[in-house]
């Protein structure tokens, strides 16, 4: 089970960090992904964190402003988003990649996940 939190409205210029609480595995067996989908938008791959942790890939728009990570102690997934932009306003929703044997493994496609947590709204004004 996921659970996102940590939406809101936000001036842009400023940050927000979303939260994504992992019941039921241990978050060194998942790879996490967070995907954002803008209004009359498909849904877009933003971040992606590897089971094993050493891996991160980020969506082009999003390198340098934003950072995914993983709180082993607290089983939960941390989006911190900088700098933000008109353009991030969608709604988040983190997920759980299929089981994978590479440690490195980050993917980007939403049919690699098999499960999904509710969304968070986030919401940039400018």
């Amino acid at each position: 089970q996921l659970q996102a939190s940590g939406g809101g409205l936000v001036q842009a210029g400023g940050s927000l960090r979303l939260s994504c609480l992992v019941s039921g595995a241990s978050l060194a067996d998942l790879a996490i992904g967070w995907f954002r989908q803008a209004p009359g938008k498909g849904r877009e791959s933003v971040a992606v964190i590897s089971w094993g942790g050493g891996q991160t890939k980020y969506l082009d728009s999003v390198k340098g402003r934003f950072t995914i990570s993983k709180d082993y102690a607290k089983n939960t997934v941390y989006l911190q988003m900088n700098t933000l932009e008109p353009e991030d306003t969608a709604v988040y929703y983190c997920a759980v990649a299929s089981p994978h044997a590479s440690t490195f493994w980050t993917p980007v496609q939403e049919t690699s996940y098999a499960y999904w947590g509710q969304g968070t709204l986030v919401t940039v004004s400018s």
